[in-house]
């Protein structure tokens, strides 16, 4: 009988090479466990509201108003909603013909791109035009809206991070693209070397391939660091110097639990660094409501902003968007919150500001916690989690132990996390999902679950990581 389009044997070869570990082997494995009765708690992503934040109030409030708009002409409704939430909510309705359940344009609705650029010109000091922002289902679409574009095939090489988030491999893989690595350095505290990236260039094109994009992802994802404006503009000036499209994965600029480096924008740095630089580098910048504080992961909520995009490509990335009719209604109505929240003086701002800053400030206590925590067990270092939502700590395993992984033909910190997860319940990610120089272990954690529970989470890790260095150091 002849192959059918759908057979494992026929289908695109690209959708078998994308692969993406954060919903791998070992959540697979994870969800098993969970369906048997045993207490799994999920730390393989960074998904802040399943492992107990509470969502925000205000926000709830206005999206509630916006769905169920028969609301608003109840007579009570005063007494549940503060006066700014509703007002906010006709203010969103008179925006939407239709209401929620009608599609908006393909690039999002325009007073909510406004708020957006309102948001990015009061962040940078330079005014941002709505009509080069899009409104997305959180910000991974527009990463692969991006990537789509700007990908025709095997010869286009992509420059990201190593260790690196699995969308940006899998994405690539999908689109038939080629990954550059460049490594972070983790005894430098993760962080970039300009000369590490001439050499991925070099390598890539003495291969025949044409590198066209270079990923930043500031704070870093898996790997917890923020880049300084000193190393910032020396990646722009390096993409400048070698005709390189700049994506800016900006996804956890809320999330920062130092004071040394906070958060700076790519776009600020380049518009700072003024002509020709600032008005010819094609810099691509995204955010999404899923970080942050807000943690709204599955609202899907995201955006990104072009900057120095020809208008006939942003033409082209129009038309793309519009094959899939509209980006999400009630997420969007999520991004105009987040970048326009309550102001002081509003009724809703007191209670806002101390859910927003508890959050954040209890984030700040959890890096620390278990950064401190990781460093305290045999064979584990760790670098501080700077910002972002992870822990990635290097695990030393024991040269019997990885006899032992390669005996099961599996990579050795897969068996380390496999092992984990069925002594303690914690789901991790291996390293190697994310990329990792050879020889050298990692696995990724995030810092999410519920602070008080954080002492038992350590003490259960480093109970089951004594047991597993000795059963592999001993004999």
């Amino acid at each position: 009988m002849s192959q059918k389009a759908l057979d494992y044997e026929s289908i695109n070869e690209n959708v078998k090479k994308a692969q993406y570990a954060v919903r791998g082997e070992l959540y697979l494995r994870a969800s098993e466990l969970q369906k048997e009765g045993k207490r799994i708690i999920f730390t393989n992503v960074g998904n802040p509201h399943a492992l107990g934040q509470k969502p925000l109030t205000f926000p709830r409030q206005v999206v509630a108003l916006c769905q169920a708009p028969f609301l608003l002409e109840d007579p009570n409704v005063g007494l549940l909603f503060p006066a700014d939430a509703i007002a906010r909510a006709k203010s969103y309705l008179s925006l939407i013909p239709g209401g929620l359940g009608a599609y908006s344009d393909s690039r999002g609705l325009p007073a909510i791109r406004k708020e957006v650029a309102d948001f990015i010109g009061k962040r940078d000091g330079y005014p941002s035009d709505p009509e080069l922002i899009y409104l997305t289902d959180g910000a991974s679409k527009g990463v692969m809206q991006i990537l789509n574009t700007i990908i025709r095939g095997e010869g286009d090489g992509i420059l990201v991070p190593v260790p690196q988030y699995p969308l940006y491999s899998a994405t690539i893989a999908l689109f038939g693209g080629s990954l550059v690595p460049y490594y972070l350095e983790e005894t430098e505290n993760w962080g970039l070397d300009i000369n590490d990236l001439r050499q991925s260039v070099a390598q890539a094109r003495s291969k025949g391939i044409n590198v066209r994009a270079m990923v930043i992802i500031n704070p870093g994802n898996p790997t917890g660091q923020c880049l300084s404006e000193a190393n910032l503009r020396e990646i722009l000036n390096f993409c400048f110097q070698e005709n390189l499209v700049l994506l800016g994965d900006e996804v956890y600029q809320q999330n920062v639990y130092q004071d040394e480096r906070p958060f700076i924008s790519s776009r600020k740095v380049l518009l700072d660094m003024g002509p020709p630089i600032s008005k010819e580098l094609q810099l691509i910048s995204f955010h999404t409501v899923s970080k942050g504080y807000w943690g709204e992961c599955g609202q899907r909520g995201g955006y990104f902003e072009m900057t120095n995009i020809p208008p006939k490509t942003v033409d082209e990335i129009y038309k793309v968007a519009s094959i899939s009719l509209s980006p999400n209604v009630p997420a969007q109505i999520f991004m105009g919150l987040m970048v326009n929240p309550p102001k002081p003086g509003d009724i809703s701002y007191d209670h806002y500001s101390r859910e927003s800053k508890g959050i954040l400030e209890s984030l700040r206590r959890r890096a620390r916690i278990m950064t401190d925590g990781f460093n305290s067990c045999k064979n584990v270092v760790c670098n501080f989690t700077e910002g972002a939502m992870y822990s990635f700590p290097q695990i030393r395993l024991p040269p019997r132990a990885i006899e032992a992984a390669k005996q099961l033909g599996k990579v050795p910190d897969v068996l380390y996390c496999l092992k984990l997860l069925e002594a303690t319940g914690i789901s991790t990610v291996p390293g190697s999902g994310f990329g990792q120089k050879e020889g050298v272990f990692h696995l990724r954690t995030t810092i999410l679950p519920a602070e008080e529970d954080m002492p038992e989470i350590m003490a259960s890790f480093k109970k089951f990581n004594d047991s597993f260095m000795e059963e592999y150091e001993g004999r």
